[in-house]
């Protein structure tokens, strides 16, 4: 699949404010795919969903 592929496709990850779910996160939107984060912190979740974009992924 090609980056271009990839920029069609989202993602919901579930638990995304640490550990595997964020790592996850990162990597996915990493090789080209929308993200969609959630999880119970809030703050941790605004903070990797502006971290993501800055290394040019999407994610909200």
């Amino acid at each position: 699949m090609t980056t271009n592929e990839n920029a069609q496709k989202v993602v919901l990850i579930t638990g995304a404010s640490s550990g595997i779910g964020e790592a996850t996160a990162r990597l996915l939107a990493q090789k080209g795919l929308r993200v969609v984060l959630g999880a119970r912190r809030t703050n941790r979740l605004e903070t990797i969903a502006s971290e993501i974009p800055e290394k040019g992924g999407a994610a909200a």
